[in-house]
């Protein structure tokens, strides 16, 4: 690169030392950076050529690499065309004035020596030279695979986090749900607080999907995620999905609400546990009812009914009980946690998940659910203090 021949002119002297020290510098950072350095000779006879590749090629993908010798090494080759790819129609459209084409930013994969594939960015820019036509491609190659392995585990821990925050949350506005909707004789006040503690759920699931839910962080400014849905639609899905695995299944749906407040996955989740449980230990070709109705007592109800041989009398209370299988469990596989997580899920939003025996045979699992009253105003009874605990006269009657 220089003549060895020291120059007589002692400032040519200096500033030749100059630069062979910036040279040696430039050599021992390209050397030691975590980032690969490379360079292509667009101006060549033989076209686009790898004209260098730092150092930091080898200690990544674990082979020789060797700017010029690409030929002689399949995974020079495979980098090389990786490097170049797409640059034939780039320079096309550099040449037509577009100067978003000179410098760009891109990811692809590499695959290293021991057949291990890595992330990576390439990022690129289009040298002019002195004719005003394009002769250097300069870039560098990142891994990028440890950030997106931080943003798989940020995104885990938000979601971690999130959960926890919901639990209580969704206890809460359960809670609240049935106390509204059981609460028609509360003054307004009562319902008054009850409607602020709903709201102020509300604001911290909010916050929750704005800042904590992985699609956040994956996605800036997505809408909140649904937190109510169509009951009888959800009734029809659930039918729709299990009619592939039984013909003989019906829904109906009788004057249910427009729209339900839950969890719309967690009460999908529920109906296909026990739609689930009622095609496994049914015989084939029996029928299977659900339906969705206004119930007895307020609120909602969806009952999943089968023709089966009904569940053993001593059974009926330890079937939601975590890890337990009945006695005509043997022969079909699982693990016992089905319905005791599906009556989690209900309880967890203010509803309670049943069972019993039906007495022209089979098994009705039943999951009722608040809905919260219309808002009207009305007066406490007055045997009922301002914050509606029960009086003296409520425990001598025997109310509970």
């Amino acid at each position: 690169m220089f003549e060895s021949t020291t120059p007589t002119d002692p400032q040519l002297a200096a500033e030749l030392s100059s630069a062979r020290q910036e040279v040696e510098r430039l050599r021992l950072l390209l050397a030691h950076t975590s980032e690969i350095s490379w360079m292509v000779d667009l101006a060549g006879p033989v076209g686009p050529r790898l004209s260098y590749l730092s150092p930091a090629a080898c200690r990544l993908f674990g082979f020789a690499a060797e700017a010029g010798h690409e030929h002689d090494n399949p995974h020079m080759q495979q980098l090389a065309a990786t490097l170049l790819a797409g640059l034939p129609a780039r320079l096309v459209r550099l040449a037509a004035g577009d100067q978003s084409r000179r410098r760009l930013l891109r990811e692809a994969e590499l695959a290293r020596a021991d057949g291990v594939v890595l992330a990576v960015e390439i990022e690129s820019t289009v040298l002019d030279g002195a004719a005003g036509r394009p002769s250097t491609l300069l870039g560098v190659l990142r891994d990028i695979g440890p950030r997106r392995e931080q943003l798989v585990q940020q995104k885990k821990f938000a979601s971690m986090l999130s959960h926890e925050f919901r639990t209580p949350l969704a206890t809460i506005d359960g809670a609240i749900q049935r106390l509204e909707m059981t609460g028609s004789h509360h003054d307004e006040a009562t319902r008054k607080r009850y409607r602020k503690i709903g709201e102020a759920v509300d604001r911290l699931l909010a916050m929750l999907d704005d800042y904590l839910s992985p699609e956040r962080m994956a996605s800036i400014g997505r809408q909140r995620q649904a937190d109510e849905i169509a009951p009888a639609e959800l009734l029809e899905a659930v039918a729709a999905a299990g009619r592939k695995r039984r013909l003989q299944l019906t829904a109906r749906s009788v004057e249910l609400p427009a729209r339900l407040r839950c969890d719309p996955n967690g009460m999908r989740l529920c109906l296909d546990i026990l739609l689930d449980n009622a095609i496994k230990y049914t015989p084939d070709g029996s029928a299977i009812e659900l339906l969705g109705k206004k119930a007895t007592e307020g609120g909602i109800e969806f009952l999943v009914r089968d023709h089966g041989a009904g569940l053993p009398a001593d059974e009926l209370a330890r079937v939601f009980d975590k890890s337990f299988r009945g006695s005509n469990a043997a022969a079909v596989p699982g693990s016992g946690l089905g319905l005791y997580m599906a009556r989690a899920v209900v309880e967890v939003h203010g509803g309670s998940l049943s069972a019993r025996n039906v007495s022209e045979s089979g098994t009705e699992f039943r999951i009722w659910l608040p809905i919260a009253a219309v808002a009207g105003k009305s007066l406490a009874p007055d045997d009922c203090s301002s914050d509606n605990s029960q009086t003296q006269t409520d425990y001598a009657r025997g109310r509970n």
